[in-house]
């Protein structure tokens, strides 16, 4: 998917929750993770938040949170915008990178269905921004795609993705196609690859919260 092609953001919301396996779930878990450590005034910081879906779950769940949003694509940025409506007032969205985004500090971040967009070395650099601008203590949650890189593993877990996104029917999906998709133009890492790049960042209490066949997902905390 291209996020700055209009027509394509336009269908975003249906991509992920007939791809992503317990997509509303990993939503809410990621609400309860956050929950156990942001106040009630909370500020929350949020990587990747183009199309605006964990921020409206977000901000519906905890009324009195604040946002920071940031995502490159102005496209997905608009979309964000109209999904949330009126709960737009509590969030500030920024076009750009983790490193042109404010500093914070934060209660929390998040990055979901994000990093597996980024090589190990920009991966880490990420981590170590978000980390920068975190609280002591503060949470991150991160998930994407995270399975093993040797075959005939690698090939097995992208057959049951494409698996599950034919069966929630999402047309053209094939083992060949995840593999040209996500196995091949993806700089997807191994699960122990994505924790040890977390603590590598700086980040400790590195916990495996969420699997859902290719996708994974962590919560860890600032020192």
């Amino acid at each position: 998917m291209s996020f700055n092609d209009p027509q394509a953001v336009a269908r975003y919301a249906d991509g992920p929750v007939r791809q992503v396996p317990g997509f509303h779930a990993l939503q809410a878990m990621t609400t309860l993770l956050l929950a156990e450590a942001v106040p009630d005034d909370g500020h929350v910081f949020v990587l990747g938040a183009g199309g605006g879906l964990e921020l409206k779950v977000f901000a519906e769940t905890h009324a009195g949170w604040r946002f920071t949003g940031v995502d490159p694509s102005a496209e997905m940025l608009r979309l964000a915008e109209s999904t949330l409506g009126p709960l737009a007032s509590r969030v500030a969205l920024h076009e750009g990178y983790v490193d042109t985004a404010p500093e914070g500090p934060f209660d929390a971040a998040t990055c979901l269905l994000t990093l597996h967009f980024l090589p190990a070395e920009e991966r880490l650099r990420t981590l170590v921004e978000l980390r920068r601008r975190l609280k002591p203590g503060a949470p991150l949650v991160v998930a994407h795609h995270s399975f093993p890189q040797d075959e005939p593993a690698k090939t097995r877990w992208l057959s049951r993705y494409a698996a599950f996104a034919a069966a929630s029917g999402v047309t053209g999906v094939t083992t060949a196609s995840a593999i040209a998709g996500i196995g091949t133009r993806l700089p997807t890492l191994a699960p122990e690859h994505d924790e040890a790049l977390l603590r590598e960042a700086g980040f400790g209490q590195v916990e495996l919260f969420y699997a859902a066949f290719s996708f994974k997902g962590w919560v860890a905390r600032a020192p």
